[in-house]
């Protein structure tokens, strides 16, 4: 019988990681700054173990591979999407990430990244970075060599329920205090750009690739002042928050029964708050699982919502 496919996220430590994943998600997280919860992937550097059912034990990239069907028989020689949930208790890295063409050529065949956040939560007064005000190569690079980053960068204020889209190019830098879920393509490739010039455990300062993301900033991206969203919910529930070549990511709000139908060729779930049941199964804030194609519709019940995301 077709069901869901729950997924165990992979936790990666990371030096501006906190607890919260832990403290609000229940995870069992290892010690230390964990920033990181690979709640739906099938990179090497995070592949996801499915959770039971009839493919327990199975990595996600097992499942890409020797059951297409599964997925819509999309085709691709990977799982394209990587859903995570992030803990900044500290300011990440400044950072850009290029386009799927310049990462093939110069990142080993490489997928580029484009990126969603979510804002879960975050403190008050809390600020993000979409954007930076430089209009030429030239401009920004004089900027980055002056360590300017209060001309160069745009930074502003956020609030729970807040969305950026982060698109190839998009200098971008999630501040400290902020929780988010992250919906990407399969992609680990970032160029570091600044990162407050703080040292690792081991007293050294992290690798930065400035000549790269000189490289790939794309100077046609106009800097955002927020990122409130006026959301549209359809009868089920659904308001789609972002819709490109590379996924469409919704969220949906359940109160009381209702069926989802299955219209794309595999949904990724996760729920961000409260309680409730997925198609039967029992599921609370934290839980990640993929709709499989093999499932006509997604049926939920309870008081809670998801961010939900496909091809």
């Amino acid at each position: 019988m077709a069901d869901l496919i729950f997924l165990t996220p992979v936790f990666h430590e990371k030096i501006w990681g906190g607890r919260r994943l832990a403290t609000e998600f229940g995870f069992d997280i290892p010690d230390g700054p964990v920033g990181e919860c690979w709640a739906i992937g099938a990179h090497p550097h995070g592949d996801c173990t499915v959770e039971g059912g009839e493919f327990a034990g199975k990595r996600l990239s097992e499942l890409w591979d020797e059951n297409p069907e599964l997925f819509g028989n999309v085709g691709g020689d990977r799982f394209p999407l990587l859903v995570k949930i992030l803990d900044a208790h500290d300011d990440l890295s400044v950072q850009i990430h290029p386009n799927d063409e310049y990462a093939a050529e110069h990142e080993n065949g490489s997928l580029g990244k484009r990126e969603c956040w979510y804002v879960l939560d975050c403190d008050p007064g809390a600020t993000i970075i979409v954007g930076q005000n430089a209009k030429s190569p030239e401009e920004f690079r004089e900027l980055v060599d002056k360590g300017a980053w209060d001309q160069l960068l745009n930074e502003m204020p956020i609030h729970k329920g807040d969305f950026f889209q982060i698109d190839a190019g998009t200098v971008h830098a999630i501040k400290h205090g902020t929780l988010i879920l992250e919906t990407q393509q399969s992609s680990d490739v970032t160029y570091r750009l600044y990162d407050y010039d703080r040292l690792q455990d081991d007293g050294t300062k992290r690798e930065l690739h400035i000549d790269k993301s000189c490289d790939v900033v794309d100077y046609r991206v106009t800097a955002l002042t927020s990122g409130q969203v006026e959301l549209e919910f359809n009868p089920d529930g659904v308001a789609v928050l972002e819709s490109n070549k590379d996924y469409t990511v919704a969220l949906v709000e359940v109160d009381g029964p209702v069926a989802i139908p299955q219209d794309a060729p595999y949904l990724c779930a996760t729920v961000i708050d409260g309680t409730g049941s997925a198609n039967g199964h029992e599921v609370a804030k934290g839980a990640s699982f993929i709709v499989p194609a093999t499932v006509e519709a997604l049926s939920l019940d309870g008081a809670m919502r998801l961010i939900m995301s496909h091809q």
